[in-house]
């Protein structure tokens, strides 16, 4: 089990954000063992046969045996939402001794798998230079880059918007049941007592006190359970399974014959089903296969006689049902 110690000024200071170098990095997992998840076996179909000569043996060598990665390879995140290639810049600075630390306690006990032996001398020579690991953290950046056009990066802008809606989601929990609340909500696994976050079932054994250090949320559509670190050394940070990870790749919703959609019309009531979560008109459009027009004008109408509630999350106006729509829908 592992713990994240957090006192009054952490929870002050729990931020979230996105990130898309480890979203990357996670959907390794799935590539390797798509019994991990089958919501994403259509996106693991079409990926697959979009790779063509990339080195996927050194690509699946980056996940251990246990689904773990080196935590390089997922930097903390220094803003909201950091751009994927100024991520990457993070990784090819990491030192060559912690890219050692990281990948033996992987791997450990195993030896390192065979597309990553050519480095097996350096680790173990305590007197080598640090060139051979440099070299292969740079091979991996630019094998990562190349994976991020071809699977990860024609489908971010959607997976980004899903991430969205699920901040908004916790902070609206964190607003109304405090800590408790949100993490109560966010996972099984995690449980919430005495100032404690404890992560039950994850792969090591530590506690960390955050001394003023906060804690990191970051919502993925990759992990299948809540990703801590794996070493104690870094600040409090934790990736956690998104909500609505389904509508990515579900099909749009089949057309609704209810007495709702006879009082509204189809496309209405398809629409206010939609919104019991907080959503932007562009993430509406993308599940419903529509164009974000389309959708404004169906908005209007119901935020006009009261169906709809919105508000302003940054630059963007999130819409969700309001009480009314909750009981119209509810019939």
């Amino acid at each position: 089990m592992i713990s994240f110690a957090l006192g009054v000024e952490d929870l002050a200071d729990t931020r979230f954000a996105v990130s898309p170098l480890q979203e990357t990095v996670l959907s390794l997992r799935v590539l390797r063992d798509p019994g991990l998840s089958a919501l994403h076996l259509p996106w693991r179909r079409a990926v697959l046969s979009r790779l063509g000569a990339l080195d996927t043996g050194l690509l699946m060598s980056l996940v251990g045996r246990r689904h773990t990665v080196p935590d390089f390879l997922t930097p903390r995140p220094t803003g909201f939402a950091p751009s994927f290639e100024d991520e990457l810049a993070v990784v090819r600075r990491t030192s060559p001794h912690v890219v050692r630390r990281e990948l033996e306690a992987v791997y450990a006990p195993d030896p390192l798998p065979e597309p990553l032996h050519h480095a097996a001398a350096a680790f173990a020579d305590a007197d080598a230079t640090d060139a051979p690991v440099a070299g292969l953290v740079d091979t991996i950046c630019e094998l990562l880059q190349h994976y991020w056009e071809l699977a990860i990066r024609p489908t971010w802008p959607q997976m980004q918007l899903v991430l969205e809606a699920d901040m908004t989601y916790r902070a609206g929990q964190l607003a109304v049941g405090g800590a408790r609340l949100l993490f109560t909500d966010m996972h099984p696994n995690l449980r919430w007592h005495d100032g404690v976050l404890h992560i039950d079932k994850a792969i090591g054994n530590y506690r960390v006190t955050a001394c003023g250090r906060g804690l990191l949320l970051i919502p993925s559509v990759f992990a299948h359970k809540p990703a801590p670190p794996i070493s104690p050394d870094e600040p409090p940070v934790l990736a956690y399974p998104s909500r609505a990870v389904a509508t990515l790749w579900a099909p749009a919703p089949a057309a609704d014959t209810s007495a709702l959609a006879s009082l509204l019309g189809t496309p209405r009531s398809r629409l206010l089903r939609l919104l019991a979560e907080p959503l932007a008109t562009t993430e509406i459009a993308r599940r419903l296969r529509v164009t974000p027009s389309a959708v404004s004008q169906h908005l209007r109408v119901l935020y006009a006689t009261g169906l709809v509630t919105r508000a302003r999350h940054g630059r963007r106006v999130l819409y969700r049902r309001s009480s009314l729509g909750d009981q119209l829908t509810d019939r």
